[in-house]
C-alpha cells in the first residue's frame, strides 16, 4: 500500500506526465519479482523518460537564462586582466636588479597603482567609445551597458587617466632620466590611438601591433629605466629580448578578445585581424604566437640575451601554452566557448612573466 501511495505521489510530481512501464524491459508476468522491484523499476524508467524529454524540449541554459549580476560584475571589472599592468613591471625591476642590483620598493608601488589607473582608463574608455559605434550593444559586461551613463563611464576613465600620469610623471621625476617619460608617453599614445576617436586604430585592424609595442618595448623598458638611482641603466639584449617576449603574451590576450564578437565588429565596420582572417586562420595566428614566443625564448637564451634560469622556468610553462592553442584549434568556431580563451591567456601571461621575473632574480642571486 505505501508503495502505490509513493508512486502515485510521484506520479503527481511529473506535472501530468504519464508512467508506463515496458512490458518487454520488466514482463508483469515474472513471478520472480517483488512488487517492489517493479515499483523500483518503473521510478528508473520514469526518470530516464522525463529526463529525455527535458533535454529534447528545454533550450540550452545560456539561452533562457542571464548572467548574474555578480557574473555581469566580475566581467566588467576584467580584474585578470590587470595583470597586463604587473607582469610588465615586475619583468622591467627584476631587470633593472639583474643588471645594477637596484631595487626601489617605493618606485615600484607607485608604477603599479600608477598603472592599474591607466589600465582602468583604457578599459572604461573603450566601453564608452565603443558605446558610440554600436559595436558593444550586444556586449551585456560593458560598463556603459550595465550603468546606462556613457558620460559618466567616460568622465570615470579620464580622471583614471589623470590621477595615473600624475603617478607616471612622478615616478619619471625621480628616475631622473628623460627615457621614462618618454616611453612611458608613447606606450599611452598607443593606447589613445588604438580606441579614441579620431584614429580609433583598432578599427582598421591595428590594435594588436600597437599592444605590443605599450605593452612590450615601451613599458616594460621604461619600467627598467625607472629603477635606476643616479647612475643611467643602459638598455641591453636582456632588456630587449624580455620586453619582446612580454609584448607577445600581451598581444595574445587581446587577439584571442575578437573570437567571440566577430559577427559584431562586421556589423559597424570594425575590422579586426579575425575579421579579416576568420576564426580558423585566426586560430592558426594564435598557434604561431606561442610556437613563437617559446622558440624565441629558446633563441634569446642560445646567444645568452636570457639567464639559463629564465629559460628553464619558461619552459614549465609549455602546459599552458599547449592549453592555449589547444582551446582555441578545438573552439575556434563555438562563439559561447571561446569566450573563454583571453582567460587562458593571460593565464599563460601570468605563467611566463612571472618564471622571467623569477628566473632573473635567481641569477641575480647566483
Amino acid at each position: 500500500m505505501a508503495l502505490a501511495i509513493e508512486l502515485a505521489l510521484y506520479c503527481t510530481r511529473t506535472s501530468g506526465k504519464r508512467l508506463q512501464c515496458s512490458s518487454r524491459a520488466f514482463p508483469v508476468t515474472n513471478v520472480s519479482a517483488s512488487r517492489k522491484a517493479r515499483v523500483a523499476f518503473c521510478f528508473q524508467e520514469a526518470n530516464l523518460s522525463l529526463l529525455t524529454e527535458s533535454r529534447e524540449e528545454s533550450p540550452p541554459t545560456e539561452s533562457i537564462q542571464e548572467l548574474s549580476d555578480l557574473q555581469l560584475l566580475w566581467r566588467a571589472v576584467k580584474l585578470p586582466i590587470y595583470s597586463v599592468a604587473l607582469i610588465p613591471l615586475s619583468v622591467g625591476s627584476a631587470t633593472a636588479f639583474l643588471e645594477s642590483g637596484a631595487f626601489d620598493g617605493g618606485q615600484y608601488s607607485l608604477l603599479l597603482v600608477s598603472s592599474v589607473l591607466v589600465i582602468t582608463w583604457l578599459n572604461l574608455s573603450n566601453d564608452a567609445f565603443d558605446a558610440d559605434t554600436g559595436v558593444d550593444k550586444n556586449k551585456k559586461e560593458s560598463v556603459v551597458n550595465i550603468t546606462g551613463s556613457q558620460r559618466g563611464v567616460l568622465l570615470a576613465s579620464f580622471a583614471c587617466l589623470a590621477f595615473g600620469c600624475a603617478g607616471l610623471l612622478r615616478a619619471a621625476l625621480v628616475a631622473s632620466d628623460i627615457r621614462v617619460a618618454s616611453l612611458l608617453a608613447a606606450a599611452i599614445s598607443c593606447g589613445y590611438i588604438y580606441q579614441c576617436p579620431p584614429f580609433r586604430l583598432s578599427y582598421k585592424g591595428l590594435g594588436e601591433p600597437l599592444c605590443f609595442l605599450a605593452f612590450g618595448p615601451f613599458a616594460t623598458t621604461a619600467f627598467y629605466l625607472s629603477q635606476s638611482h643616479k647612475a643611467i641603466l643602459p638598455l641591453t639584449p636582456t632588456l630587449w629580448g624580455a620586453s619582446a617576449l612580454v609584448g607577445i603574451t600581451t598581444t595574445l590576450i587581446l587577439l584571442c578578445s575578437h573570437f567571440h564578437q566577430i559577427e559584431d565588429d562586421k556589423a559597424v565596420g570594425k575590422i579586426s585581424p579575425l575579421v579579416r582572417l576568420g576564426t580558423e586562420n585566426g586560430s592558426k595566428v594564435v598557434t604561431f604566437l606561442v610556437t613563437g614566443l617559446y622558440t624565441g625564448l629558446c633563441a634569446l637564451a642560445a646567444l645568452k640575451a636570457l639567464p639559463l634560469p629564465c629559460a628553464a622556468l619558461c619552459l614549465l610553462t609549455l602546459p599552458v601554452g599547449k592549453m592555449v592553442v589547444d582551446f582555441v584549434s578545438s573552439n575556434h568556431h563555438d562563439k559561447k566557448k571561446i569566450f573563454l580563451a583571453k582567460y587562458f591567456c593571460v593565464r599563460l601571461h601570468i605563467a611566463f612573466g612571472s618564471a622571467l621575473v623569477l628566473g632573473m632574480l635567481l641569477r641575480a642571486w647566483r
